[in-house]
């Protein structure tokens, strides 16, 4: 039975079931409970302290009461058995690295009520195949998702304000990345549109260079052995030359897309009487054969 209040834990507790009255679940109260199994939490409790069920390597699944308003940070980072957690519609915070390195984490499911995903939250979730974002996120934040090998599908909703830095980076399943409606969050939809630009370039990349060219952050290697071989050479520049035209298309491409954005935004302040209705008619386009001839000349 664990009654919180600075309760000392055996690390080779196997099972625990908490006390009626325990609000709290303290900061490492369970780090490095290797062999906890099951976990069984009592209505009434509010918060997940920091590092509370880190490194719990054993710990399948753990069902939150609905009494639960905070996840703090690391709370179950490094918990590589557990595979599905149910966040319930009272936290409106999930903490920065809440879930990292859940290796096997498949399930997550979240809730109308939430506003923020913290830094590196889902980080190395390398199981996670889909996750349905609510309408009431704002915030996702830097490197949230990076390295979700098998995530497919992402969509955004229109509340959302901010794609934190490198997200979404290395989800090299990544296949649908659905938007928010332009007409009615221009501001929104192109910062959004350029991180996710972004992140499907550097994916490509990744797709292309296969295991002759190593990319580290934003910087791209050779590695030595190859080199020194020099049998491989001629496809190792083909790679980096093909890397090269990806670029040089997807920053001509943004660049077109973010010019007709800024005019039709420019025209829409102009306007006085713009609606959701004749939006449409104020846009803006690049000439179709402007369009044709740089996507012939790359």
């Amino acid at each position: 039975m664990y009654t919180g209040k600075g309760q000392s834990v055996p690390r080779n507790v196997v099972s625990v079931r908490f006390a009626l009255n325990v609000t709290e679940v303290e900061d490492h109260a369970f780090e490095d409970c290797y062999d906890l199994i099951e976990v069984v939490l009592n209505d009434g409790l509010k918060k997940i302290g920091i590092e509370a069920f880190r490194d719990c390597s054993s710990l399948e699944s753990i069902t939150l009461p609905s009494t639960v308003i905070e996840i703090d940070k690391e709370a179950f980072s490094c918990c590589t058995s557990l595979q599905s957690i149910n966040i319930p519609s009272t936290i409106t915070d999930i903490g920065p690295n809440a879930f990292s390195s859940c290796i096997r984490l498949q399930e997550v499911e979240l809730h109308e009520g939430l506003q923020t995903i913290g830094a590196c939250a889902f980080t190395r979730c390398e199981s996670l195949e889909s996750i349905n974002l609510p309408s009431t996120l704002t915030e996702i934040g830097n490197r949230a998702f990076i390295h979700c090998f098998r995530l497919q599908e992402v969509r955004l909703h229109e509340s959302l304000e901010t794609i934190g830095y490198r997200a979404f980076v290395s989800c090299s399943s990544l296949e649908r990345f659905t938007f928010p409606s332009i007409s009615t969050r221009l501001n929104n939809v192109v910062e959004v549109q350029t991180e996710a630009n972004r992140i499907r370039q550097l994916n490509e990349i990744d797709a292309i260079r296969g295991d002759m060219i190593v990319r580290r952050g934003s910087e791209l290697f050779v590695p030595g052995a190859v080199v020194r071989g020099g049998s491989n050479w001629t496809s190792v520049k083909a790679s980096i030359d093909q890397i090269v035209s990806w670029i040089r298309y997807h920053e001509i491409k943004e660049a077109t897309s973010l010019f007709e954005l800024a005019l039709w935004k420019a025209r829409l302040d102009q306007a006085d009487e713009a609606t959701d209705i004749n939006r449409g008619a104020y846009r803006i386009e690049v000439p179709g054969p402007v369009k044709d001839a740089i996507l012939q000349y790359l």
